[in-house]
């Protein structure tokens, strides 16, 4: 789906829509995000009712982002390794699901806090599924330079819609009773199935068979972890869901207690949330055009941060919903810039999971928050909670210093051609260990060079799969150096060459620059093999002692 015809780098916000694909799939979430909305106005506020405990209250939100901590990076490795279409649609089917269970429970007179969470739980295992996915299939539909638009216009469209759902909700709530907005929560998530089972979007597959889900988890864990962008922004992101969350899960307890308000209100400010982040969203572009994307991220911690100081000092809907609009545009301007450095940052094989370890940390990061700022409220006071959560967004802003948010740019994450070496034995997948080995001819006067560029190529090997990387300086000849390393077997070498991408093989054009050997450097390959006897059956049956 992605066009190969030279475009301007910087897009334009709705370039996007004109892919018929986004567009579709983009529309029918903005539906099902609409009816889900309305269906947690319902929830937050029918807790609030049935339930006198201010933590099960905050706990409405954790219900719901808690799945995602637990099941994200398990879902991340099944969208890289299976069609992230259907994930979507399985996604989409579990929350459909407990949606309609919901609307059938309150119809039957059959409701309770706990079954309230465990269906929050269920929606949440659907959302689990369906957001890494979602996001890394935006890489497939769409082109590399369009990520940073879709992505807002992906936060803007949420936002456009909780500007009008949260409203609708308490409109709905106050005028019809919860069982209509479970309703149409239930019949809204119909959409996005139907868009998903209607369309269709090229994705290059891999000629390597799939991994096994233990094996492309640690793969996704260790790529992560040594990617210090990703690494960065995904530490930020939870750092900010834990102090962030507290707008969203004492916003019923501030209503109700403070503002001495109703469902109606509640919509009001919700949706002046929404407007925030969506005037935010539309702007997002030429904020990032007069300051770096780190310090736009902090700015954003400090206006959620004001927002939560105000909710907790005023006694006005009027104050409370500026308050909150402020609060939105930090909302969305956070985690754009960290959703689309995460994707940038990824490679197209690794995509999936580098998001969900990002979702599973930031939606860990917000359940404990909820918990957290809900056990303030309820041990000591509303306010107490609300004053902490905002010295605490304080903190997180600070804490782009030492975890920065790197700027966007586009380089070339897909995966380069790899041609297997021809070798002489019969090799099995399961083959191994394979030990690779390139010697290099370096002059004195480019050592340093050399070492530089390697000390990129250990790093870049590393986290596509290579072991026990070592470079060696031959002592009778030292201008010959030996970069080696190992892979546990032959699929693994072949995993990770697939892996490297066309940036990540630009360090060999510069190593092959330094060589001034009469041809270029060689990979040579071996198997470890054991100096142990090969015990068979024939000797295991000679051995045995007498009877």
């Amino acid at each position: 789906m992605q066009s190969e015809n030279p475009q301007p780098p910087v897009s334009k916000t709705l370039a996007p829509f004109r892919n018929k694909v986004f567009r579709s799939i983009w529309t029918a979430t903005q539906i099902s995000s609409l009816g889900w909305l309305v269906q947690t106005v319902a929830i937050s506020w029918l807790m609030a009712t049935i339930s006198a405990s201010d933590l099960m209250v905050a706990l409405v939100q954790a219900a719901s982002t808690l799945p995602v901590f637990f099941l994200s990076v398990f879902a991340g490795a099944i969208a890289d390794n299976f069609s992230r279409r259907w994930v979507m649609f399985a996604g989409h089917c579990l929350i459909a699901w407990a949606s309609m269970t919901l609307m059938i429970s309150v119809g039957l007179g059959f409701v309770s806090p706990w079954l309230i969470l465990g269906l929050g739980f269920l929606a949440g295992c659907g959302f689990a599924l369906n957001d890494p996915a979602w996001h890394a299939s935006v890489g497939d539909i769409l082109h590399k330079r369009d990520i940073p638009a879709a992505v807002t216009l992906m936060s803007v469209g949420y936002n456009i819609v909780r500007s009008v759902g949260p409203a609708l909700g308490g409109v709905i709530l106050a005028v019809f009773g919860p069982l209509a907005a479970f309703a149409l929560a239930a019949v809204s998530d119909l959409a996005p199935i139907s868009a998903i089972w209607r369309t269709k979007w090229e994705v290059r597959s891999s000629p390597l068979p799939r991994e096994r889900m233990t094996t492309a988890i640690h793969d996704g864990v260790r790529f992560t972890a040594m990617s210090l962008e990703i690494r960065a922004a995904t530490a930020r992101a939870a750092l900010f869901g834990l102090a962030s969350i507290s707008i969203l899960a004492l916003l019923p307890l501030v209503v109700r207690d403070q503002l001495k308000s109703g469902p109606i209100v509640y919509g009001i400010l919700l949706a002046g949330f929404g407007m925030g982040a969506f005037i935010a969203g539309m702007g997002n572009g030429f904020l990032r055009k007069v300051t770096s994307q780190n310090r736009l991220v902090a700015f954003a911690s400090v206006a959620c941060a004001v927002c939560c100081l105000s909710l907790a000092l005023t006694s006005s809907v009027p104050v409370a919903a500026i308050s909150l609009a402020l609060g939105g545009a930090g909302w969305l301007i956070t985690w754009t810039g960290i959703d689309v450095s995460v994707q940038l940052a990824s490679p197209r094989w690794v995509v999936g999971r580098t998001l969900s370890i990002y979702y599973a940390l930031s939606a860990g990061g917000m359940a404990a928050g909820s918990w957290i700022w809900g056990s303030v409220a309820q041990n000591y006071s509303l306010t107490s909670a609300l004053e902490g959560a905002a010295g605490a967004l304080l903190l997180v802003a600070a804490a782009g210093i030492v975890l920065p948010v790197r700027p966007w740019e586009e380089t070339d994450q897909e995966s380069s051609v790899f041609h297997p070496p021809d070798v002489a034995l019969d090799l099995k997948p399961r083959s191994g260990p394979i030990v690779a080995k390139v010697e290099y001819l370096i002059s004195e006067e480019n050592i340093e060079a050399f070492l530089g560029y390697m000390r990129t190529r250990r790093h870049v090997q590393s986290r596509a799969g290579a072991r026990n990387w070592t470079l060696q300086r031959n002592l009778q000849t030292p201008s010959l150096w030996t970069e080696t390393f190992r892979t546990p077997t032959w699929m693994d070498f072949l995993r990770l060459n697939h892996r490297l991408t066309a940036a990540d093989k630009e360090v060999g054009q510069h190593l092959l620059s330094l060589h001034e050997g009469e041809v270029p450097p060689q990979t040579v390959l071996s198997i470890e093999r054991t100096t142990e006897a090969i015990r068979t059956r024939t000797s295991t049956i000679f051995s045995r002692p007498p009877r």
